[in-house]
């Protein structure tokens, strides 16, 4: 199959960048891969469906930059397909003196990330807005909210074929052959050879750039967060976003309150190392995949920097007292029975040799292929700016 352009993964960075790429150039041929009978089924599918307003991203950084662009890019998306967006805002809530430092680096990165009324909360405001939370001082966001993120992608879905895409499900990536001026993609049911291959691969980003011939000096680490949900007669305890304040030194939120669009009230996730890439579940195991996690030198360094922390995470995994017991400092009200088992995410972090977690997001370029190797949250929110980045460096290729 002979077209211009292949982009390996559909999830909603896949996509966008495809949609992206067909709104400029509908000239182009441009092909789809997904590995799965369905699209965003991973981590698009799978997230708790926030829109991100961007407060926590370093000034001048990829996700500073695309999460706000991306943000407005979103909401207009959304409009304009009629899809459900609820911006409700959030509070993020400061529970012990020794955190109020990190929530103004909070407040600060907002202000210079360009957020207008960001507004600190007295425990009195917090209350106010979420009368069953507990904090000594919160930061009120306006801008956050929440949205369908598979619909969304549904529908950037939609418009790309529209405009004359194609997406090929159930076409996993086997075998990628780089040569001068063209790319071969080999897959069970079809090589498909083209100019430029797009690595949008998530959870396997690595592995796709690894076939394309690329020596990493990062490899993806799963973490799955896991869910519960609020029973709906305590669902009144939350009303819309409560979130703590972050640890500085670990790229996670932590765990926190989040209504979904559909009005359920979710609790979590936590950050746990997974034993597999798509491991939704605690006994989900995969040996090679194992291997080639704890084998990398800068897992064993953010293992062994992280122990009390990981230990911490796994502990809530399997304890949902404990878990309780971590919710309980945001909304002491809440008790185990009023919790109950939902779904689970898994994230694809990438982790550099030395040990760090890469904090930013991360796009490399190569002969023949351009790799996003690294799109945590808020890829989602970011989505359609992150496609516009990439599609204006794929299109130098045409």
């Amino acid at each position: 199959m002979q077209t211009d352009i292949v982009i390996v993964g559909g999830g909603i960075v896949g996509l966008a960048t495809a949609l992206k790429i067909q709104e400029k150039r509908p000239d182009l041929k441009v092909v789809v891969l997904e590995k799965e009978n369905r699209i965003s089924n991973h981590q698009t599918g799978n997230n708790s469906g926030v829109i991100h307003s961007g407060i926590y991203y370093k000034p001048g950084s990829l996700k500073a930059e695309n999460c706000i662009r991306g943000y407005h890019m979103l909401l207009d998306f959304c409009k304009e397909k009629d899809i459900p967006v609820d911006l409700c805002g959030k509070v993020i809530v400061a529970i012990k003196e020794d955190e109020l430092g990190q929530l103004e680096k909070v407040y600060q990165r907002g202000v210079d990330n360009g957020l207008a009324g960001l507004k600190y909360l007295t425990d009195t405001e917090i209350k106010a807005i979420e009368p069953h939370c507990s904090g000594i001082k919160g930061i009120w966001v306006p801008q956050t909210g929440i949205v369908n993120y598979r619909l969304v992608a549904e529908k950037i879905a939609d418009r790309f074929t529209q405009l004359g895409g194609e997406i090929l499900t159930g076409h996993m990536v086997t075998d990628i052959d780089v040569q001068q001026g063209r790319v071969e993609v080999v897959t069970p049911g079809r090589t498909l050879v083209c100019k430029l291959m797009v690595n949008c691969a998530g959870l396997y980003c690595d592995k796709i750039a690894g076939m394309a011939g690329q020596n990493l000096d990062v490899r993806i680490i799963p973490f799955r967060g896991e869910y519960y949900s609020i029973k709906p007669e305590k669902a009144y305890l939350v009303k819309n976003l409560i979130y703590p304040v972050p640890d500085p030194n670990f790229p996670f939120l932590g765990v926190h309150f989040t209504r979904r669009i559909t009005g359920e009230i979710e609790a979590g996730p936590n950050a746990v190392f997974a034993f597999k890439r798509e491991g939704y579940k605690r006994t989900s195991f995969n040996w090679s995949e194992f291997w080639q996690s704890i084998s990398w030198p800068g897992f064993r360094k953010v293992a062994l920097k992280y122990l009390k922390t990981g230990m911490g995470e796994y502990y809530r995994s399997f304890s949902k007292a404990a878990f309780t017991r971590a919710l309980q400092t945001l909304v002491p009200e809440i008790k185990e029975e009023d919790l109950e088992p939902a779904g689970a995410g898994v994230r694809a972090q990438a982790c550099d040799k030395d040990g760090g977690l890469i904090d930013d997001f991360y796009i490399k370029e190569a002969s023949g292929c351009i790799h996003v190797l690294n799109a945590p949250s808020p890829a989602a929110t970011s989505s359609l700016s992150i496609g516009e980045t990439v599609s204006e460096l794929a299109l130098k290729n045409f």
